[in-house]
């Protein structure tokens, strides 16, 4: 599990008051619904797209068309940003993006996850699927509630959980390295 640390907000922005515990921020990520994916096209202009995805097992998978700007660019530069909506609860994953074929097994889970998530959409997948994904493999996730502390009366907190990218301002946390991040590795 990783470990979470209190950060220093600049000053004026409060300060962190407790850490966010990694359950609470996973679940975050498991529940929502949509998701910000950020990219970075060739010629460096940044590209911003909700999409819809699953987080099983600290990565998240997501897919797309294969003309779709968003796979064009992590096609490119695999360094993705993806967030949650809301800045009050804000989620925040810092990764590197690869294509995936996941195993059988957890085709399936993700099948599964899909279907159940997305019910509404009115379509079955399958393990077949999800025979080529994306999946985004966190390098750092920051997480917050009630940020700026002096908008809410409640806490202000991010843990930093970061990985091989860490910068000097956050205190190193790595994320569990998935089954198939240790195969990839």
């Amino acid at each position: 599990m990783p470990r979470a640390t209190r950060i220093s907000f600049p000053k004026g922005y409060g300060s962190a008051k407790e850490v966010l515990a990694w359950a609470g921020v996973r679940a975050r990520l498991e529940e929502a619904r949509a998701y910000w994916l950020a990219t970075t096209r060739a010629g460096g202009a940044p590209h911003v797209v909700p999409v819809d995805g699953l987080w099983i097992d600290d990565v998240w998978y997501y897919g797309g068309a294969r003309d779709t700007v968003h796979r064009r660019t992590v096609a490119q530069n695999p360094h993705a940003v993806m967030h949650l909506a809301d800045p009050f609860q804000a989620v925040i994953v810092e990764g590197v993006v690869r294509g995936e074929r996941p195993s059988p097994e957890l085709g399936q889970r993700l099948a599964d996850a899909s279907n159940t998530k997305y019910a509404d959409y009115g379509y079955q997948n399958d393990a077949a699927s999800y025979a080529d994904v994306l999946a985004l493999f966190p390098t750092r996730v920051l997480a917050w509630t009630a940020f700026p502390a002096t908008r809410h009366a409640s806490s202000s907190t991010r843990p930093c959980l970061q990985g091989k990218a860490s910068t000097p301002e956050h205190s190193p946390v790595r994320p569990p390295v998935s089954r198939t991040a240790r195969a990839a590795a």
